[in-house]
Parts: C-alpha cells; structure tokens; sequence
C-alpha cells in the first residue's frame, strides 16, 4: 500500500457510468426503496458518496442526506452537506438508512468503520454495502487483470461469506443479497478482455471518462473497436452472472442486532 494515495483518487469522481449513470443512480435508489420498505423516507448518511449523484437523487425521493468523502469538492459544490470522515459525524446522529456504494473496499480499516456505522444507524435502520465479489466469475476468470481489483486503491476484497462474517462481528445481520450492478458488470467483462491483450490497462475506461492518459494512438484506437464490439457480448454474461449468483458485485442488505459475547470480544 503507498504511504499516500491521494495521487490515485485524481480525476476519480465524475462521470464513471457516462451514459448509464442516471440508470445507476435509479437502480440504487430501487434498492433502497426494497430494502427499507418505507412511505416516510428519513434519514440518509452515504459514505464515499463521490460526487453525491446518489445522493441528489435519494433527496429528491425525499431523504434528508448526508454524505462522507475524502475529497468533498463536487459534491459540495452541488450543495450536498459533505464531511471528510466518518468521525466528524456526532455519535448523537441517528440515520435510518446507511450507505456505501463501493467504497467498503477503498477503507484501510472496514471493521472499524462499521463499528462506528453501527452506533450511529438507528435500531430499525438499513444498511447497504456494494462490493465487487472477490467469487464472482469475473474475478476467476480474469485473476490479476481483473478490471475491479483495482490496486492500489482497492485495500481489501470480500465475498458473500467474509463480509457476512465482518457485518456479525460489528453488530450486524445480513438479511438479503443482490448479485449484480449492471455498469459494474458490463465494464468489467470489457475491460478485464482488454487488459489481457493490450499493454496499457483500463484504456477503454479512460477514453470514456475522457481521462489523460500515457498509451499510443494504436492502443486507443484498439480499445475503443474491441469496447464496442465486445459490449454486445458481455450483456449475457452479466446475466447469467446474476442468475447464477456469480456476478462481479455483491450487494448485502444488513439490520443491527444483539452482539454476542464473543463477538464482540
């Protein structure tokens, strides 16, 4: 791990689901709406809410919003109250609906962060967490040149039996599971295909979010071709992924609940 990650978090934020990032955004919102189960939104906190598209939608929905990011400028700016880190939230605050959209994997200390999550999510509150699926095909079939390991800034990895393990550990009881975030998904079949035959990694991701990049022209003008053309195939992939349970994210649904003595020793 670098002693300093913030190099890697530049031009991070903003358009990562170009044309499909409101279809992200709904989708999220749909969660939420099936996992909570409630006419009277309340109170949201989002942690990593990167440039707060998420949360824009889910006050429009009528949740009052709160937001974590290690770099708060764009979502600020778009006039969303936004804090640095978790702890300057007040123990005395009280959410009905906690969120961490991929972000669990990007923290160096997930069990601490969801012994704070906990204290600070009401008794019958929610709380959501989207990681990629360290099981998932994806990760199996493409090993090191999957698209989502994303080192260095993805710090840990998860599947359905060790964040399972975490969120009882923390207080924590998971009560359902998706198994698929089709931008996430797609994505990651083109672009782990690509960094297996290409030299440069994840050029394909960086031409559509329009960010600089060291390649030549050819390496371009081949990921560009092989995006598209390889977008048609990885629809059914993602499919069949989520109907097999063996999609490239996990998506866990967790209630507080009772820690036992030995958990929480």
């Amino acid at each position: 791990m670098p002693s300093d990650l913030a190099p890697y978090y530049e031009n991070y934020h903003g358009g990562r689901h170009g044309a499909t990032d409101q279809r992200c955004v709904n989708r999220r919102i749909s969660i939420v709406d099936d996992a909570t189960r409630s006419s009277n939104p309340g109170m949201m906190l989002d942690i990593g809410c990167g440039d707060g598209s998420f949360l824009l939608a889910a006050r429009k929905c009528g949740w009052q919003v709160q937001g974590t990011e290690y770099n708060p400028r764009e979502a600020r700016h778009r006039g969303l109250d936004v804090v640095t880190d978790l702890c300057q939230i007040p123990d005395t605050s009280a959410f009905d609906c906690i969120t961490l959209w991929h972000s669990l994997e990007h923290l160096p200390d997930p069990m601490g962060t969801l012994k704070c999550i906990r204290e600070r999510l009401l008794p019958t509150g929610v709380l959501l967490i989207s990681v990629p699926d360290i099981d998932g095909a994806q990760a199996r079939v493409f090993g090191r040149r999957w698209f989502h390991l994303d080192v260095p800034r993805h710090l840990y990895h998860f599947n359905k039996t060790s964040l399972s393990a975490l969120l009882r550990a923390t207080g924590f009881s998971p009560v359902q599971r998706w198994h698929q975030e089709f931008e996430y998904d797609l994505i990651g079949w083109i672009q782990s295909t690509l960094n297996c035959f290409l030299p440069t990694p994840n050029v394909f991701m960086n031409l559509m979010m329009r960010r600089p990049q060291r390649c030549s022209a050819i390496e371009k003008v081949a990921s560009f071709i092989g995006g598209v053309l390889l977008t048609g195939l990885a629809v059914p992939l993602v499919l069949i992924g989520s109907v097999f349970r063996r999609g490239a994210t996990l998506i866990v649904a967790a209630h507080p609940c009772d820690l036992k003595p030995d958990d929480a020793a």
